[in-house]
């Protein structure tokens, strides 16, 4: 018996709130083995603190299961010794969480997610992509998911969801993987609450580099419920140019801006910015007019991550169930890479200047 094989006998120890083994979670500190003496040393987040208990038998079982006779002691030591006092994140393996949010419906808000979480993956992160417009979902068409159902997993006697996985191994989930396509979401406040919840807390969302949270459109309990149950790193605001669109996206802005919420506005994507045949790749036909973006980007103090032509093949792409950024058609492509570059740096800048956001508290 050696510290490597009872390191490879607790790879079948879950942490409860990732579903991942508590070796790749690097939750074992230490393993020493003195003839039938086993001392185990794991390092415990406040989020994990309440399955102490678990923790401490699941080990126990592990090793035993390989080394019957062994005599196995288990140390627990807290990550931040005042991180139980102070807020608490039900994700801590995931870096950033981004939500996409828009004012007004048909902007192309779940087109921009989907393909802004595939052009941060072709880069290189590990990406999540999370459906929260319980009304209206739309990602498992385009991501070509309709139909599968998430696989429930039992973590310490707590059913868990396990996401779907789409291209390149991203993992997915979305209420429209639960429902029918053709059934009606009828739902109020507290059920829309329970099960943003439920997307978040109770299911086993792997490390990630970023999470990507495609919201419904307006302001509405959808989005507080986000903003209370987990700290977002930023909010990406998706517009298209007309004046009309501008107008809601500022209602959006200054919801995320209020001094009880205070989350971080990224930037600005601008879609539909104009139009291009595909025979005429360099014409630009502004249909739906010039600046909305820009105007936007100035109200919010932040910057313009890119605009998105009104091209055929990204209407396409989506209905097809593959996102036009892994077809590699270069001008679409070009555009939301560009977008997603300009993310990655936008974050860094946030993380850099600010204070990492905290879940929100409200009274009211």
């Amino acid at each position: 018996m050696n510290q490597e094989i009872i390191k490879n006998a607790l790879r079948n120890v879950f942490d409860p709130h990732t579903g991942q083994d508590i070796v790749a979670m690097n939750m074992l500190q230490s393993v020493t083995v003195e003839g039938f003496f086993v001392n185990i040393t794991l390092s415990l987040s406040a989020q994990n603190n309440e399955f102490k208990a678990d923790l401490n038998a699941a080990c126990e079982q592990a090793v035993q299961d390989i080394f019957p006779e062994g005599n196995v002691n288990i140390h627990f030591i807290l990550q931040n010794p005042h991180e139980i006092l102070g807020a608490k994140t039900p994700l801590p393996q995931i870096k950033n969480i981004i939500a996409i949010a828009s004012g007004k419906g048909g902007v192309g808000k779940s087109t921009v997610s989907t393909n802004l979480a595939f052009a941060l993956q072709d880069m290189g992160a590990k990406v999540g992509l999370l459906d929260a417009d319980l009304y209206g979902p739309s990602i498992p068409t385009m991501l070509g998911l309709q139909g599968q159902r998430p696989k429930v997993q039992d973590v310490y006697g707590k059913p868990r969801l396990i996401p779907l996985t789409a291209a390149g191994g991203m993992p997915v989930m979305s209420i429209g993987f639960i429902i029918e396509p053709e059934q009606a979401v009828v739902l109020r406040g507290p059920r829309l609450a329970g099960i943003i919840k439920q997307f978040l807390e109770d299911t086993i969302w792997e490390p990630l580099d970023y999470l990507i949270i495609d919201l419904p459109p307006g302001t509405g309990d959808i989005q507080l419920t986000l903003v209370q149950t987990v700290p977002l790193t930023g909010v990406v605001l998706v517009t298209t140019p007309q004046e009309v669109a501008v107008i809601d996206a500022v209602k959006a802005m200054n919801m995320f801006m209020l001094a009880q919420v205070d989350v971080p506005i990224l930037g600005v994507v601008e879609n539909m910015s104009w139009f291009s045949p595909e025979e005429l790749p360099d014409h630009k036909y502004y249909i739906f007019g010039e600046g909305g973006g820009k105007k936007l980007t100035k109200m919010a103090n932040s910057m313009l991550l890119g605009q998105i032509p009104l091209v055929q093949g990204i209407r396409e792409a989506s209905d097809m169930g593959k996102p036009i950024v892994l077809h590699n058609e270069p001008i679409t492509k070009r555009a939301f890479m560009n977008i997603a570059q300009n993310l990655v740096q936008q974050v860094q800048i946030r993380h850099e200047a600010l204070a990492p956001t905290q879940t929100v508290k409200m009274t009211s």
